[in-house]
């Protein structure tokens, strides 16, 4: 439900440039705008419709394709579903899928295995804070309970579950999920295992003082075997799909950011200037595309995944490759029986 949201003055610093910072830093995915008033300052949240917060100059070629005559400020709401496979632009709605699967199931211990494809952890902390019995959402107060997706999709909306962070609710309601990151250099080149550690950030906008959920990582000791609780970060696919064989029973949650295959842009206005950025030519993405659906028909895991989410995400992955590699990534999947 929306609320009016008015801070104190202390709460934001008098220089604009320095309050635009604070929000956007807090924020994330939407964009805020202030208005002082006579108790404070008077907060509104909105996603983003102007270019300078859409970084791809080919983005209406995505649009396009995508259909519907969407616009900038609905990019963050658009998904559609083809049986397992959810089809969205913000990986955020990664969350509200897994919500729908998680309502239909009988039992209230899940112990399942996130096949996550990304180049980003999203494991940042969302604006949920600790209620009794359920997280409340820091800009609604309202219960944000993960087996019911429309609070989930209700704290989408509102902005406190974010594209970086929508992973991190989830391990705090299910702390023996396993989680198997598979990433490009050059932000990942090698294979690690880490421990899944609950921990807290401390709210300091909208509930100060109040803790919210994190996520932090610690290296498994030489003694520690991988599983449950664990978080493995890797760039080979054998590593990322090893011991996963048929006397493994737990579901697995097939999460795909199309930016693992290209990221050309990270969110990053200067993203020209990097030096860094993972940006291989179009025909290598279809080729790792191919690549990755035969290994995951090699693995023969297609039975036991129960959800898939492909997110395009907008300023990472060239929106003039999602056609392309949407046609390729559902044929690869099809092949592996995931469908």
């Amino acid at each position: 439900m929306k609320r009016e949201i008015i801070l104190s003055h202390e709460s934001l610093s008098s220089k604009a440039i320095d309050r635009h910072q604070a929000l956007r830093d807090y924020f994330c995915d939407k964009d805020a705008s202030v208005t002082q008033v006579s108790e404070g300052w008077k907060l509104e949240l909105y996603w983003p419709d102007g270019i300078d917060r859409h970084i791809d100059p080919r983005l209406a070629e995505g649009l396009r394709w995508w259909g519907g005559g969407i616009s900038l400020s609905m990019m963050s709401l658009a998904y559609r579903r083809q049986g397992l496979i959810l089809e969205t632009l913000y990986d955020t709605w990664t969350l509200h899928s897994w919500s729908e699967w998680l309502s239909r199931q009988s039992a209230s211990d899940v112990e399942c295995v996130i096949l996550h494809v990304d180049d980003h952890r999203d494991l940042a902390s969302p604006r949920l804070i600790f209620g009794n019995a359920n997280f409340l959402d820091a800009i609604t107060e309202d219960e944000f309970d993960l087996s019911d997706p429309r609070s989930v999709e209700a704290s989408i909306i509102s902005g406190a579950v974010g594209m970086g962070s929508f992973m991190t609710p989830f391990l705090h309601v299910y702390p023996n999920s396993e989680v198997r990151h598979l990433c490009q250099p050059p932000k990942v080149t090698q294979t690690l295992d880490y421990k899944l550690n609950l921990t807290v950030d401390i709210d300091t906008l909208l509930q100060v003082g109040a803790e919210r959920p994190s996520i932090s990582l610690s290296p498994l000791g030489p003694e520690e075997k991988f599983g449950k609780g664990c978080y493995r970060s890797t760039l080979v696919m054998e590593d990322w799909l090893s011991g996963l064989d048929r006397k493994d029973t737990r579901p697995i949650f097939l999460h795909i950011d199309m930016d693992y295959f290209n990221n050309r842009f990270d969110g990053d206005s200067d993203w020209s200037l990097s030096s860094t950025r993972l940006d291989p030519p179009n025909q290598e993405v279809i080729r790792q595309i191919e690549k990755f659906t035969a290994m995951l028909l090699k693995a023969e895991i297609g039975p036991r995944v129960v959800d898939v989410v492909i997110a395009y995400s907008p300023g990472f992955f060239p929106a003039e490759l999602w056609e392309s590699a949407s046609q390729k990534i559902q044929q690869g999947l099809r092949l592996a029986g995931i469908r």
